[in-house]
Formats: structure tokens, sequence, C-alpha cells
């Protein structure tokens, strides 16, 4: 009888999951979450791996995918400890014969698999493919000869555009195996995996539950009921609300959703509703996503050291109490600020924040972007280890695009997509009592009344920002 463990991982989903449709074919399978306790350890950039947003998120995605696994007779298992040592006692114990998980593309992540490999001695350790939109056989070419340039690698793709047929969440799975159940155990709170309880804030522009339902509730309502996608174009660089993107990033992340399966309901939509600029700019967004996670196959640790791709380039590696004031939202820019602050919150901002506030460190601080991208692991909720340290790289100047190196203006930035400070007075009160043209320059202020805010002044005002400064000035 072949007895099965599915370690899931960010694959926290019963369609469309490739690890677990593997798993179909045992006589008993029991699935497993681990709790490692190393994400939440400080690392060597002054960060945990994971923060309390996305562990509230993932709280959330385990506790419903628990229940859709019970619907199915079985239910799911979470360990607490190092999977590598875990795993093997647990397929002894229980008798198991193989296990199940789905591939990495990570160093870290893929150490702690070759290691577990190597525990686990003669039981098999079958690695299936993750949450990627192209599989390799998909590609236009060997992984090693795709164009390290996005325009590039998306014409390749867009000349033989790949058609899905995703496979749908099993009615029924295989029992578990009998001695299983006296493991199972409750789900952690965030205060015993040593976290803190965040509050809730009303005006968070992720305003979802994690899960499998939640996440399929979404993609139902952008592309089918309320047909968001089809305004996307017009509405992606928005700043508050949760309808100006299609937010399913978090749930992607995490595996609660299917890329795949949100490309072929894009192309059901398409088929029925006709495709525009807007649909097709999703399309090339999920393009971006592969294209990030290839990067990280070819280059693997290079995406995480100072110097990127490029070995002869130089992004800056200081870091000072510029750097401090950065993460709270204090350098006396308030765009930057206000971003950084919903970030704090709520663990999501913008695409257009990211930008901002990545490019602000960078250029204008002269901060090391490492830290900045350790922050962003910490924080998001859709932190995606491909996407975040592949934009970062980007933006850092040391990717293999040179056209995503260029400083942003961060007061023209704000101009543009925060003309009337309405994003900026929401996430800064101090500066509610400042006039409207006022809120993204208080520095212009005498001292007095800046004082009287309790907000810094910005230290030196960029010549490139006098264009952008109030007429008054």
């Amino acid at each position: 009888m072949l007895s099965s463990l599915l370690w899931l991982k960010q694959d926290l989903r019963l369609d469309d999951n490739p690890a677990l449709q593997a798993g179909l074919h045992s006589e008993r399978l029991l699935p497993l979450y681990v709790f490692d306790p190393r994400h939440w350890r400080i690392g060597p950039l002054g960060c945990r791996r994971q923060g309390v947003h996305r562990t509230r998120f993932l709280l959330e995605s385990l506790a419903a995918l628990d229940v859709a696994l019970r619907q199915r007779s079985s239910s799911l298992l979470v360990l607490h400890g190092e999977p590598e040592r875990l795993i093997p006692e647990l397929v002894a114990r229980l008798g198991l014969q193989q296990v199940l998980t789905q591939a990495e593309i990570a160093p870290e992540e893929q150490a702690v698999q070759t290691r577990l490999r190597a525990a686990l001695g003669k039981v098999a350790l079958l690695e299936l493919p993750g949450n990627g939109l192209l599989r390799e056989a998909e590609l236009p070419c060997p992984p090693d000869r795709l164009p390290q340039v996005f325009s590039r690698f998306r014409e390749q793709c867009e000349a033989r555009l790949p058609v899905f047929q995703p496979q749908p969440a099993p009615n029924a799975l295989p029992p578990l195996p009998e001695a299983a159940l006296d493991w199972l155990q409750p789900l952690p709170s965030l205060s015993q995996l040593g976290l803190g309880e965040p509050l809730s804030v009303p005006s968070s522009s992720f305003p979802f539950a994690g899960g499998e339902a939640a996440a399929l509730a979404r993609l139902r309502d952008y592309l089918w009921d309320s047909q968001g996608v089809r305004h996307y174009k017009d509405t992606r660089n928005g700043l508050i609300g949760s309808e100006y993107s299609s937010k399913f990033s978090p749930w992607l992340a995490n595996g609660s959703l299917s890329v795949r399966r949100v490309l072929a309901e894009l192309r059901r939509h398409e088929a029925l509703y006709g495709r525009n600029d807007s649909t097709h700019c999703l399309w090339v967004e999920l393009l971006w996503r592969d294209f990030f996670r290839w990067t990280l196959v070819r280059h693997g640790r290079a995406l995480f050291r100072a110097a990127g791709m490029k070995a002869t380039a130089h992004a800056p590696q200081q870091l000072d109490e510029r750097f401090e004031r950065w993460c709270r939202g204090a350098t006396g820019m308030p765009f930057v600020d206000a971003n950084m602050r919903e970030l704090a919150a709520t663990g999501f901002i913008s695409n257009r924040g990211r930008q901002v506030v990545a490019s602000y460190l960078i250029n204008d601080l002269q901060q090391d972007w490492r830290h900045g991208a350790a922050w962003f692991e910490e924080h998001l909720l859709d932190y995606d280890p491909a996407s975040n340290w592949g934009n970062w790289v980007h933006r850092a100047g040391v990717a293999s695009d040179p056209r995503h190196a260029r400083a942003f203006n961060a007061l023209r930035q704000a101009r543009q997509y925060d003309p009337d400070a309405s994003y900026v007075s929401l996430w800064m009160p101090e500066l509610r009592s400042v006039a409207a043209h006022l809120r993204h320059t208080p520095f212009l202020l005498p001292r007095l009344q800046l004082e009287a805010l309790h907000y810094p002044r910005l230290e030196q005002v960029p010549e490139t920002w006098r264009p952008y400064l109030p007429g008054a000035a």
C-alpha cells in the first residue's frame, strides 16, 4: 500500500496543484505544513523573513485549506521545526514511502530541500512544478538561453502563446494514514509564533482574507462580476482602495491561487468579451512574474548580492540613520513616508508606491538596496523571492535590463499620481491641517510651523524637484 506525505509550502490550494495531483495515486496521503522557526528570526540584514501581516495571511490560508481538506475526508497536519529534521522522523514513524512537494527555485529553499533529500535516504522525494506560469518544456528556448531583457522575453513568449488546462480540485482525497490522527494539532496563534496581533486598518488597500476560497472569489469578481480587469490599464497606478488593481499577488505568493488558473480564466474572459489594452496589461504583468522566476533560476544567489547580476555595477552600500527613517516613514518626503506607513500598517502598497520608495532609498538616500529588499521581504503580504529581489536589482541598476536603472523623481511622482494629496492625507494625519497644495512639500513651511506638526524637515531639496514645487515657493 503506497502511503505518501504531501509537504505543502507555497502551494496552499487544491485547485491545479501538481504535487496534490501526484498524491491522488496513493492509497494514503498525509498533507503537511511545517512552521520553520528560521522564518521568524532576525536575519543578517536585520529583518525577519516573515512578519506579522504575511503570517496572519498564512494562518488564514492554512485554516481555509484545512476546511477544504476536511470536506474531502482528509486534514492538514501542522508541525513546528526544521523540515529537513522533522519530515524524515515523521516518515519513519508512519511508514511512509514517498514525499511529494513543489520544486524550489530560491537558493535557501533549495538548500533545505537538498538536506531533506539526503536525510530521507531511500525514501523518494518527488519535486513537482511550482506556481509558475511556464514550465521548462513550454519556454521558447532552454532557461540558460532566455533573454535577460524583459521586452525580448515577452516577444518570444508571445510568439507562441501557451494554452493551459489547469487541473480542477479533486472531489475526494485518499484517507490519512491511521497513525497520523495522533499527530494532528490546531494551528498556532500569532503570539505562539512570537508575533503580536496586527491592528485592523479600515483604509487598507487589501481588505481580503487569506485562503483559496477568498482567492477564487476575488478572481471571479475581478474577471467576471465587476469586470474590473477591463479597466486595469487606467486604474493600475491608483493608490487608494481595493479596486485599482487585481490584488491577486498575495494569493499567488503563498500558492492559494494558481497563476495558470488566472491566465486560463483571463483567456476565457477575452474569448467572451474581447481582448483590450487592460486585459493585455494583466497578461504582461503575469509574464513579468514569470520573467523574474526564470531570472532567479538562471542567476541564483547573484540576485541577492550587492552587485546583483552585474559584477561591474556599483550600487550604494552604505547604511545609516536615513534607512531607519525610511522604514519608519519619517524621511520628510510625504509621498514616500505615506507609502512606508501603509506598508507597515497593512503589509501592502501599490506597484507605483513600491517603485517610488525603492528608487528614493537607493538614489536619493544612497542606501544599500539589499536592506530595502529585506524590509519588503518581512513586511509584504505578497512577498515572493523572485519578484521582490528581481524588482529591487532592477531598481538598483544591477540587473540585466538597463532601462530600469533610472531614478524616479519622487515629487514629480507625487504630483502625478496623488495630485490632490488625498493619499498623503490618508496616511499622514499630522499633515491634514496643512493647505492641500503644500501637503507634498511641508519642507517649505516656516520652521516653527513644521515643528508644531511634529513632522521631520527634509534636509535638502533636490534640484530636480524645482519644477514641481508650488508656485508660491
